[in-house]
């Protein structure tokens, strides 16, 4: 084991771990706590980045098993045994740190998930093709992330990091079990609890202390997550070992090529073209057969009689269909051939591609404009990437997804904003990319235009005058869906030389003012102004509006 190389992951993880140490060394203060808070973040992310490499090994492992279980078989059934051990473990673990908030926020198991906790479904550790409800932490949430005095004395007074230590000394010893003797030198699972540890005067102390004797919550929730970073990082490399163990029946090939896959045959500008170079060997005096299921995530005994056989030549199987159906599409098939013995073996496939509409998006790039109390409808769109992968955010406002069009957003911005930014992340090649962001404008809608009649000024018959009763707010020119209520105003006129001035709430004359304009004579002026009108934004004062008796 001395001369085992540690892979680029473990050196990480150590370098988080050191980092961590010499945090703990610190007094508590604020920004001590947020970079906690980082650090933990950072090993959630190194957490989720190896089970995902996990999952991928087990997949290539279960391939093999169901192409030779006889062979494969024993290597498959201790990869198994890592599986469930480690699940356990790292189930152990997130109990740990859940008991040790509620705990610490001296709450109930209910009020700690309601309060500190985020429900997520995830694929089930034992079983990828389902989904099982998980837990997790939101620790900027917890008040308690700088108190060590209930931490404390639920690891050492209470017997918690001695349990613990025994717990991974144990999974570490059944792990090892797992791999040939003659592969176990070559093993490094980490989760050392046996080594010299010192504190701060550079006293020798256990194990225990060392981690967990006056450490802040956010410290320990940190240390728990490395932990089961560790047994991660064991599990992987104890079902490699196994994987690597495994020999493979030779076949015989007549044909060989190289052959480039692309990561990706769309690739964002600053990003890398990544493709894997290989050389590929095939028989081509077989005619091998091809089962493909459109829609499916794999062929199982319930949907293979729905699979479209496709027959081989030369060798090799050639896949063709038409692109009809927009957005996200994949298949899955099963391909068999015939081993050396004679016997046929199928190999398991599947794909995912996304078909898009051709498109062309012409934007005025000087109106790009948000309006205050309305629902301003956005489309966001990436070439290549299926909207629903997409994630916008706003810098003020809200935005939502539009039930009315889906794919599409709506944005709300508040009063008082002079500007918004739109970004986005999206779902590139399994990560979290940020694709760029635009900045908008935020106005208020403009005002109506007040009318009486459909009219602003000029002459108008007497009864159209008084069937019209009121004053209408009109947007003119403008696409959203918004009214302005009329609150009140004035109407002044001359009767009799002299001036005649009347006020009324709402939109519609009063009857005062129906009498008027009822005894009024061709010729005479009427003025309606002081008209206040009520938008999103609060009251506005509209034009006034001028008429003459025809």
């Amino acid at each position: 084991m001395a001369g085992y190389k540690e892979t680029p992951r473990q050196k990480m993880i150590a370098m988080l771990y050191l980092v961590l140490t010499a945090l703990l060394a610190l007094n508590v203060s604020k920004d001590i706590l947020d970079a906690f808070l980082v650090v933990n973040e950072g090993m959630e992310d190194t957490n989720e980045t190896i089970k995902s490499k996990i999952d991928d090994t087990y997949e290539q492992f279960e391939f093999q098993y169901n192409l030779n279980q006889n062979k494969v078989g024993p290597f498959w059934e201790r990869a198994q045994e890592a599986r469930q051990l480690s699940v356990g473990m790292t189930n152990y673990l997130e109990k740990i740190k859940f008991d040790i908030v509620m705990f610490s926020e001296r709450t109930d198991s209910l009020t700690t998930i309601q309060e500190y906790y985020t429900v997520e479904e995830v694929a089930d550790p034992m079983d990828p093709n389902k989904t099982v409800k998980k837990l997790q932490l939101n620790l900027g949430d917890v008040k308690a992330t700088d108190k060590y005095d209930r931490t404390t004395n639920y690891f050492i007074n209470q017997g918690k990091a001695k349990e613990l230590r025994l717990k991974l000394e144990e999974y570490k010893d059944k792990m090892e079990q797992l791999v040939d003797t003659n592969f176990r030198d070559r093993l490094n699972l980490g989760l050392e609890t046996q080594g010299e540890y010192y504190d701060a005067n550079g006293q020798r102390e256990s194990w225990e202390k060392h981690n967990f004797y006056y450490t802040i919550l956010a410290a320990e929730i940190t240390i728990l997550n490395k932990m089961i970073a560790e047994v991660q990082t064991a599990e992987f490399d104890v079902i490699n070992m196994l994987f690597d163990e495994i020999s493979i029946s030779d076949f015989k090939f007549d044909e060989v090529e190289a052959k480039v896959i692309p990561k990706t045959s769309y690739v964002l500008k600053g990003e890398n073209y990544e493709a894997e170079v290989l050389v590929a060997a095939y028989d081509t005096k077989q005619s091998p057969e091809v089962l493909v299921l459109r829609g499916a995530n794999e062929i199982t005994p319930s949907n293979i009689s729905r699979a479209q056989r496709i027959d081989g030549e030369d060798g090799v199987v050639k896949l063709e269909w038409s692109a009809n159906a927009e957005g996200p599409q994949k298949y899955a098939g099963l391909i068999k051939i015939k081993d050396p013995e004679g016997e046929e073996v199928s190999y398991p496939f599947s794909h995912e591609y996304i078909v898009a509409p051709p498109s062309l998006t012409v934007a005025a790039t000087k109106m790009n404009v948000f309006y205050i109390g309305v629902d301003n409808p956005v489309s966001i769109s990436v070439p290549g990437i299926a909207k629903e992968k997409i994630r916008p955010r706003i810098s003020t406002g809200s935005i939502k997804s539009d039930p009315a069009s889906k794919g599409d957003w709506i944005v709300r911005v508040p009063k008082g904003a002079r500007k918004a930014v739109i970004s986005a992340s999206a779902d590139y090649q399994g990560q979290a990319m940020n694709m760029g962001s635009a900045e908008f404008r935020v106005k208020k809608v403009p005002s109506p235009i007040a009318e009486i009649g459909g009219m602003v000024q000029g002459a108008i018959e007497k009864n159209t005058f008084l069937a019209a009763g009121a004053i209408i707010p009109e947007m003119k020119d403008f696409e959203f869906d918004l009214y302005f209520r009329v609150t009140s105003f004035k109407m002044i006129t001359i009767i009799g030389g002299d001036l005649v001035q009347k006020n009324a709430r709402g939109n519609q004359f009063n009857e005062e003012m129906v009498n008027i304009i009822q005894n009024s004579r061709r010729g005479q002026r009427f003025l309606f102004e002081n008209i206040q009108a009520e938008g999103p934004d609060g009251l506005r004062s509209l034009n006034p509006v001028n008429l003459e008796i025809k």
